[in-house]
């Protein structure tokens, strides 16, 4: 009774803005046109001039202009060569034809090979001009479902109904995260509310979908709301202090494609608190539910006791679960912290700008919170276990 009192008025919140922020109509158009996605599979490729003309075959000699005799210019020593395609197109207005495009090389390119299956933008223009369309990128639907079934068969063979109930409290966390914060974002909704709403309705609906509505898995949730609540006060003091923006490159994009400004420091924040529930409620069901096995082991502990052997055992849970948030924002941010050591700047300066800085406070806000939740949830559940009647074995099995 205790706990659901305690909990209540903050589901009770979480639903009203939630139904305050539910976006009604569609996501709003791009001001950007970045074309039809079209499919499309290279059946030739070769380096040739990046002066090929339109309708030359990959590997055929280029039409160079004569020089004064009737002799052939020779390539100028050093001229770039490009990688000259054949696409046959396999979707859209144009399926079966085939289009030649003549694509950079360079350590920043992409490289394609023949058999290769990729996804091209469709201007809108004539659909058999080679002009009509751009290269963007591979198609990967094919290995990512298979990758998909073997983690559902991985998860389903492991957890069995536990893992069902795991992969069902996922398949929450996706629709709140594509059906609600962002279209909410995108409709200009504030993002940090937007992302504590999120970050509340996949906490409520998870915790008790996977691990059962039990008072085991609301103290749980207790410890993870506050800690929650934790880690964004100490994000937005620290984001104010050291004047983060969050107008990173992803950031500036998605202005650019929305066409309108964003909050884009909210949109930092709601991130960092999303970002750390993962870890977060791991955590807390951990102490949770090692403070109840210690008193089904010995009924005799005392609420002191219990306390003190739930924060020995959650000492060792912090030092793994903090490593692997430091690493998860590490990797990343790799291709910056890359980006920002060969730049030729000092340690401090690199540290200190935009695109490291937001990924330090992520990391160290999140992990001051998985700190303190492993003495907060300890001390909930100890103090309201000792309150619990002592079940006998046969019943506690079931």
């Amino acid at each position: 009774m205790l706990l659901a009192a305690l909990l209540a008025p903050f589901l009770l919140a979480v639903f009203v803005v939630f139904l305050v922020l539910l976006p009604t109509g569609g996501l709003p158009d791009s001001a950007v046109d970045s074309g039809t996605p079209v499919d499309g599979t290279v059946t030739a490729a070769s380096l040739g001039s990046c002066l090929r003309q339109p309708g030359a075959q990959p590997g055929q000699p280029e039409a160079q202009p004569s020089q004064p005799g009737g002799q052939p210019d020779q390539p100028a020593q050093g001229q770039p060569q490009c990688l000259l395609l054949d696409i046959t197109l396999t979707d859209g207005p144009a399926t079966g034809s085939v289009i030649h495009k003549t694509e950079p090389v360079g350590p920043s390119r992409p490289t394609f090979a023949v058999g290769d299956d990729i996804v091209l933008a469709f201007t809108g223009e004539d659909p058999r001009n080679d002009d009509a369309y751009l290269i963007m990128d591979f198609q990967r639907g094919t290995p990512l479902l298979m990758l998909v079934v073997v983690f559902l068969g991985a998860v389903l063979l492991l957890g069995r109904w536990h893992g069902a109930r795991a992969l069902a409290g996922l398949g929450v966390s996706a629709a709140v995260l594509g059906l609600f914060v962002v279209p909410a974002i995108l409709a200009g909704e504030d993002p940090l509310l937007t992302g504590i709403t999120g970050a509340g309705l996949i906490m409520f609906a998870t915790l008790y979908l996977t691990h059962g509505l039990s008072v085991r898995t609301s103290v749980a949730l207790l410890g993870t709301l506050i800690s929650l609540l934790l880690i964004g006060i100490i994000s937005a003091v620290f984001s104010g202090l050291m004047h983060l923006t969050g107008l990173d490159e992803q950031t500036g994009n998605l202005i650019a494609a929305l066409g309108h400004g964003i909050d884009a420091q909210g949109l930092l924040l709601a991130g960092v608190v999303i970002g750390a529930l993962g870890v977060l409620d791991d955590v807390t069901v951990t102490q949770a539910s090692a403070i109840w096995e210690l008193r089904r082991a010995n009924p005799k502990l005392s609420w002191r006791d219990l306390y003190d052997a739930g924060v020995r055992i959650g000492r060792d849970h912090v030092a793994s679960a903090v490593n692997t948030l430091v690493l998860a924002y590490a990797g990343a941010a790799l291709p910056v912290l890359l980006y920002t050591a060969v730049s030729g700047v000092g340690l401090g300066t690199i540290l200190t700008s935009q695109d490291i800085a937001q990924e330090i406070l992520r990391t160290l806000a999140g992990s001051i919170g998985i700190v303190a939740a492993v003495p907060l949830t300890s001390l909930l559940a100890a103090a309201i276990v000792i309150r619990e009647p002592r079940l006998p074995l046969a019943a506690e099995a079931h």
